[in-house]
């Protein structure tokens, strides 16, 4: 793992082992995002991809090793830590904007600086005219671009996206993906997402890390050299195929392995 300075944002796991009874989903991963980086986490189903976001996010504590921000160890929830989950899990008797203040509700945020910050991100992921409407109302897209700005709420330093695209279909899917990197062009944020998708991979990251089958640890780092920021043209170009054979590579060899 290659060190980095250490500076706000900067996610890193150690030696992480986490079993379920006899299933052990992780054993021994260890990785490291540094800050504003964007990490993808690519690897067959049942690798352990699911369970190191919810370790990284605070919600499961592993058997051994740790993850920590910033040299501090996670051991809760983190407001410094976002996570959007592959279902938005929007409060159904709320509106999109309530929903989106939901965080600020509980940190104690008073009425008008809370309704202040609701409108900066109902703007930022595009749901402005939307804001009395409930999820019952909306697209899978709508749901998650509202699911979205309920995690940005506080402002994390880092965002753990776990799928959150996979239900949609292919051209929203790639539409939410473009507004992720404006996001993430706009906010600096550190960003570590799962996918199962090469090429949403690809355009998505910094660097893509390989998991091993179960038990998941890292089996290989395939960085990608696009520059930002990046358009769906960026799968054009010609380097993305040997970045995408790699990956396969990596993907098979680990699949033969086990």
């Amino acid at each position: 793992m290659t060190s980095v300075e250490r500076r706000a944002g900067v996610l890193a796991a150690s030696d992480v082992r986490v079993a379920f009874g006899s299933t052990v989903a992780l054993d021994g991963l260890s990785l490291e995002a540094a800050r504003g980086e964007i990490v993808a986490l690519i690897g067959p189903n049942g690798c352990g991809k699911s369970t190191f976001l919810r370790v990284a996010a605070g919600l499961l504590r592993p058997d051994r090793g740790e993850v920590t921000l910033d040299g501090e160890p996670i051991s809760r929830p983190d407001p410094r830590i976002g996570l959007v989950f592959q279902e938005p899990r929007l409060l159904p008797w709320r509106s999109v904007a309530d929903n989106v203040g939901w965080p600020l509700e509980l940190a104690g945020w008073a009425r008008a600086p809370r309704a202040e910050r609701v409108g900066e991100l109902i703007d930022l992921v595009g749901l402005r005219g939307s804001e009395r409407l409930r999820p019952a109302q909306l697209s899978g897209g709508m749901r998650q671009r509202a699911a979205l700005a309920r995690t940005l709420a506080l402002s994390p330093e880092v965002l753990l996206l776990d799928e959150p695209f996979s239900a949609l279909d292919a051209l929203t899917r790639e539409r939410l993906n473009l507004e992720l990197l404006r996001l993430h062009a706009d906010t600096g944020m550190t960003i570590v997402v799962v996918s199962h998708s090469i090429p949403e991979a690809i355009l998505l990251a910094d660097r893509v890390l390989v998991l091993t089958p179960r038990p998941g640890r890292v089996a290989a780092e395939v960085r990608i050299d696009a520059g930002h920021p990046r358009s769906l043209e960026t799968l054009d170009v010609a380097f993305v195929s040997d970045a995408a054979a790699e990956i396969r590579r990596h993907l098979q060899t680990g699949a033969a392995a086990a």
